[in-house]
């Protein structure tokens, strides 16, 4: 039986994962706009790469900072800051139109152009998280907290829908046709005061363990963080190939698939990713978490490989959902993996260290992946995103097989 919420969760983790909900609402309605929106304003595939690029490369540089401060600012006072930036972005991307101004609101802001999460916010709530529940519960906790990002996500994909009526009603009224899709980042930018009202009661619970004065933000776990931050670095250039805007984008000009059909797509991919997690701390507790990681991937990047081979729509979906039953389920291995195999007082900075390698290489990935789409309609994106994911598969179970933590040994 699937318990809603671990046993030993607090209200601190409750409130963690309503906003982590939140913002994959909001993240996912703007990750399946976001292609459309900049088609719609002029912006051809190689600078659609750029802006999603800028967003990947802002949201890293400031979670190393963020990451290895975290611990003198607050984590509490740091998310709150977040949420000022959030609507500040959605505001920027409803206004701006022009090139330039609109790639350094993509560098300075929060906007996620992915299905997962790769802003600031991440390596926080997963810092504050590991504090409000037991190390028993860690993987059982953080599959939650996928699985709320993932299905608000693909319900926001899914809300995406309602930009035909604003279509529709703009068009009447002889209104621009991007100006429909505007409304996603002002609701975007909504969203950040709500979950600064749920952040705000947030006890002093959430904040890190006191760390010796001028012991640096890693310590003992400082070789392990490394060597996992090269994998998943690997991994998530890989993933950034084929991320959702540019997986929307290559369906769009491939086989000219609308957005309200993306929408629909992306809401049931969404959906199988956010299933599949809730059955991760099942196999973890099985197999243990490396294995998990591992196991559930390679099929899932075989699929997304072999959806580029496929000669029509219909076979390309059903390549992308089988690949979603599983692409996802070492989330919360992984993000569980991390917290306990390190020191409590560690935890944020290991979790920002390990993102951020994860948000430059997908920060990266888009620019090739744009040029390929720009100039070959074929999956070349996918080929590659799939064939890097499973040299990560091989190298992670040959180098942390036998790394433990201790609730594993």
């Amino acid at each position: 039986m699937i318990r809603l919420l671990p046993p030993s969760t607090t209200a601190d983790g409750r409130r963690l994962l309503v906003t982590r909900a939140l913002r994959g609402l909001g993240d996912g309605a703007v990750s399946v706009i976001l292609p459309s929106y900049l088609i719609a304003i002029g912006f051809n595939p190689a600078r659609i790469g750029a802006i999603v690029f800028g967003t990947l490369i802002g949201s890293a540089a400031l979670t190393l900072w963020i990451g290895l401060a975290v611990n003198r600012l607050g984590r509490r006072r740091v998310l709150l800051g977040a949420c000022l930036l959030m609507c500040a972005t959605g505001l920027g991307f409803a206004l701006v139109t022009a090139f330039w101004p609109l790639f350094l609101i993509a560098v300075a802001g929060t906007l996620n152009p992915s299905a997962g999460d790769v802003s600031l916010f991440l390596p926080v709530e997963q810092a504050a998280l590991a504090e409000t529940a037991a190390p028993r519960d860690f993987t059982a906790i953080f599959s939650r907290y996928s699985v709320a990002g993932a299905l608000a996500g693909a319900l926001g994909a899914l809300g995406a829908l309602a930009s035909g009526l604003p279509a529709t009603i703009a068009s009447r009224v002889h209104c621009a046709p991007d100006a429909a899709d505007r409304w996603a980042f002002i609701a975007y930018a909504a969203l950040a005061p709500i979950a600064a009202a749920i952040y705000w009661p947030l006890t002093p619970a959430v904040e890190s363990a006191v760390a010796a004065p001028g012991a640096a933000a890693l310590g003992a776990s400082r070789a392990i963080v490394m060597r996992l931050s090269a994998l998943f670095a690997l991994d998530s250039f890989g993933g950034g190939l084929a991320i959702q805007s540019l997986l929307a984008l290559w369906l769009f000009r491939r086989f000219n698939l609308s957005i309200q059909a993306a929408a629909i797509f992306f809401f049931f991919t969404g959906l199988l990713g956010a299933l599949s997690q809730l059955i991760s701390p099942w196999v973890a507790a099985r197999f243990g978490r490396i294995k998990t990681m591992a196991y559930t991937h390679v099929p899932a990047n075989l699929a997304l490989m072999l959806a580029a081979l496929m000669p029509n729509l219909q076979l390309t979906l059903v390549c992308l959902l089988i690949r979603s039953s599983m692409s996802s389920m070492d989330v919360p291995a992984r993000q569980s993996y991390v917290m306990a195999i390190v020191a409590p007082e560690e935890r944020a900075a290991a979790a920002s260290v390990t993102s951020v390698p994860r948000s430059l290489a997908a920060a990266l990935a888009p620019l090739p992946a744009g040029a390929l789409l720009d100039y070959s309609l074929f999956g070349w994106p996918l080929m590659l995103g799939g064939a890097c994911k499973l040299v990560y598969d091989g190298l992670l179970l040959w180098q942390f097989s036998a790394v433990k933590p201790a609730d594993e040994r």
